[in-house]
């Protein structure tokens, strides 16, 4: 996911963010069609359109993310993109122990990104709807994941979201001439929605939306410790406590949550 973000935004200089949120979303119905080749009924009746409406708000979560990290600090966009997830969470707790976990979380991923709302205002405005998008996808996801077809749906949802924001494809103008940038676009894709977005339909399966709001709360962390290791940037004294208290958080989630009654009716994907 991070290699592909470190792509997206090389890109930005030859392509509009919008444009290369496109290309992201081109790159992931190409590669997830090719790969799964979903049958006859994944493109009928409400099964899709549950996944028409999850590639729509998954697409639209990307333009907005990568139209406001070319306005503001990456980590001030981190921080209020997070408030999605925070809310989706903030509605399962029913125990003191949820709800710390929730305030654990919430500080730490503010105190990892350091927040200066410094910059223009559409930047914290692509931000926010970022954020509301990233809820609609825990939320969306997790219905169709359960449905037993997630991958399936991938690929189909993917195909419409890029028909349906195909106008952004006319900030792209520059990449179409390059076969390097536009292998770079599909390669953003395959690194930050395929790989990811697979696997966020696995763990889907298997926890709630709440607990899995919680867990992306991982996300800041592993960037901190994969910039520690690869590239020795030393975390502040603010962002190791950051990181900390999203641990103790994560590690204090309940672990008697109930699995969703269907977890074991669904089929497995085909791989």
């Amino acid at each position: 996911m991070y290699a592909g973000a470190a792509i997206a935004v090389g890109l930005f200089g030859h392509a509009s963010p919008a444009g290369v949120a496109w290309l992201r979303c081109l790159g992931a119905a190409v590669v997830l069609l090719a790969w799964r080749r979903p049958a006859r009924a994944a493109w009928r009746g409400r099964r899709f359109l549950l996944a028409a409406a999850f590639g729509v708000v998954t697409a639209v979560m990307n333009v907005a993310f990568y139209e406001a990290i070319a306005r503001l600090p990456l980590g001030t966009v981190v921080a209020l993109e997070f408030a999605g997830p925070v809310v989706v969470a903030a509605v399962g707790p029913r125990t003191r122990r949820d709800l710390g976990t929730l305030a654990l979380v919430a500080v730490g991923v503010v105190a990892i990104a350091d927040v200066r709302l410094e910059g223009s205002a559409p930047g914290v405005v692509f931000a926010l709807a970022a954020a509301a998008a990233w809820a609609g996808y825990i939320v969306l996801g997790k219905r169709v994941a359960v449905a037993g077809d997630g991958v399936d749906s991938l690929a189909v949802g993917f195909a419409v979201a890029t028909v349906v924001l195909s106008p952004l494809a006319l900030g792209t103008g520059e990449v179409w001439s390059s076969p390097r940038m536009l292998l770079l676009g599909i390669g953003v894709g395959v690194l930050s929605t395929v790989v990811p977005y697979v696997l966020d339909q696995f763990v889907l399966r298997r926890v709630g939306q709440a607990g899995f709001a919680v867990l992306l709360a991982l996300l800041p962390v592993t960037a901190g410790v994969t910039g520690y290791a690869l590239l020795a940037q030393v975390p502040s004294l603010p962002e190791a406590l950051g990181t900390l208290a999203v641990v103790a958080g994560v590690a204090l989630r309940r672990r008697d949550e109930p699995e969703p009654a269907f977890a074991d009716a669904s089929p497995e994907p085909r791989y």
